[in-house]
């Protein structure tokens, strides 16, 4: 394979909560509704995205294999290696020591790594690989505010970003 690494991977600290102010009532995105006035409630991001803190570690994307599924360069994935991986699963492995994150397909004992981007080529893993799946991803976690995207596809500032007049 002799590629560019695709996962950057980082254990997880779940020792203490991460407890962040929560919208209890939702926020819609259809039509627009009266905001919440007042926010009273917390989530604890490490108990609900982590359910297994002493198995769980977190992956940061390199490339663009996943792009079409949403998965892009940057973004954070949280793994789960006491899942066991099951048809479909979007799964972190090592394939003769080389990181990569796919789908898993299992057909008739033959198991396949597929990307999302159709100009790659599923990957099937041949019987006396080094193969080892790492984990199940559970969630994956995306920086939205992308600024200088924004402004190079749109022509505009974001708000509170100077304007020069």
């Amino acid at each position: 394979m002799n590629k560019k690494p695709e996962l950057q991977i980082f254990l997880s600290d779940t020792t203490s909560p991460l407890e962040l102010p929560y919208a209890d009532g939702g926020i819609r995105a259809g039509i627009p509704t009266y905001a919440q006035e007042y926010i009273s409630e917390t989530i604890d991001l490490n108990s609900e995205i982590v359910r297994h803190p002493s198995s769980t570690f977190y992956g940061k994307v390199i490339g663009h294999s996943m792009a079409d599924e949403g998965i892009m360069p940057g973004d954070i994935l949280v793994v789960d290696r006491s899942l066991m991986p099951e048809h479909g699963d979007l799964v972190v492995c090592s394939i003769n020591g080389e990181f990569t994150v796919k789908r898993i397909r299992i057909d008739n004992g033959e198991v396949w790594l597929i990307a999302s981007r159709k100009n790659f080529e599923p990957i099937k893993v041949p019987a006396g690989n080094r193969f080892i799946v790492w984990g199940v991803v559970t969630h994956t976690i995306r920086e939205n505010r992308r600024r200088d995207e924004c402004k190079q596809r749109h022509g505009f500032a974001m708000v509170g970003e100077k304007i020069e007049i």
